[in-house]
């Protein structure tokens, strides 16, 4: 499977390449549990306790590379994330990213879809867009973008979703719930469905699309989720180039961070250089390789598809 990759982006003229694995800063998202270390920097010993931390991902640093001038580029590597442990994760496993300059999130996804043909050698597989704000109307009859948190409830309670009706969750916790248990088990059930245009609130370092009659009322964030057999296997952006802006998510990362109690992460700095620098307009995508192997096999535990899970490793 991976020789197929790196066969399809050959032919594609995109770059392979490595980033470190080890970052002075990590992931702020508060979705995210960076897993770190300590005395990991060698010298006169000064820095000796400072804190490094394993990539949750490599976009930041092959964002860099995009703003340096690197052109299209994609790396398979290591990732890690903490407190995930299950069926379908683990807490280090296989990831393949690619950034297109030029490309928006359609263009990526038709080429996200290509790529997958080509990794399952399933040519005639087919694909559908759709739009996150359908997908709750036409399933759960409500609008995810205007409806109160009081409604968001009393729609996982009627669908039965265990202790629905003692959680206190705000909003996008409550779509997310609505989501994963309602939702997701219905995609991609015959091919590949993108999930695509998500509300603003969860834009990540995607870029915000203003509302533009008749087809939006409200703004969407230029996102999208791929799904086989109702497993999510990749995440996309329309990317974030504007580094006022994403300072300042990273901030708000920050402050929900600190309401949450959770662990104090440094943002990145040296990507809000890059970014002030001047980084092309790009979407890029992350896609889990283990659970693409999953599909390929027919596996049903991601223990299935490693050599050493983490408890043998």
């Amino acid at each position: 499977m991976l020789a197929r990759i790196r066969a399809f982006f050959a032919a594609a003229g995109v770059m392979e390449v490595e980033t470190p694995i080890l970052s002075h800063a990590g992931a702020t998202d508060p979705a995210l549990a960076s897993l770190s270390l300590s005395g990991g920097l060698s010298g006169d010993g000064s820095n000796a306790d400072r804190r490094l931390f394993l990539q949750t991902s490599p976009e930041f640093p092959m964002k860099r590379l995009l703003a340096s001038g690197s052109g299209p580029v994609y790396q398979i590597c290591k990732v890690f994330r903490g407190a995930e442990r299950g069926r379908r994760h683990h807490p280090e496993f296989s990831l393949l990213e690619w950034y297109r300059p030029g490309f928006d999130d359609g263009q990526l996804m038709d080429e996200v879809a290509d790529l997958v043909r080509a990794a399952l050698q399933r040519p005639r597989l087919p694909m559908e867009r759709i739009r996150y704000r359908d997908l709750f109307r036409e399933v759960l009859d409500l609008d995810p973008f205007t409806s109160p948190v009081r409604t968001l409830r009393a729609a996982a309670i009627t669908a039965g979703i265990p202790d629905a009706d003692r959680l206190d969750l705000e909003r996008d916790a409550w779509l997310d719930l609505l989501l994963t248990q309602c939702l997701e088990p219905r995609l991609g059930r015959s091919g590949m469905s993108f999930l695509c245009d998500y509300p603003p609130s969860q834009a990540a370092l995607a870029r915000i699309r203003p509302a533009a009659e008749p087809l939006d009322d409200q703004a969407v964030a230029e996102r999208f989720e791929l799904y086989i057999d109702g497993v999510e296997l990749a995440n996309g952006f329309h990317e974030l180039t504007d580094a006022t802006e994403q300072g300042t998510r990273f901030a708000r990362d920050c402050a929900e961070r600190r309401r949450l109690g959770l662990a104090e992460i440094p943002p990145d700095t040296r990507l809000l250089a890059a970014l002030r620098a001047g980084m092309p307009a790009s979407s890029g995508v992350a896609l889990g390789l283990d659970r693409l192997l999953m599909i390929a096999t027919g596996a049903t535990h991601i223990d299935q598809v490693l050599a050493f899970p983490v408890e043998r490793a």
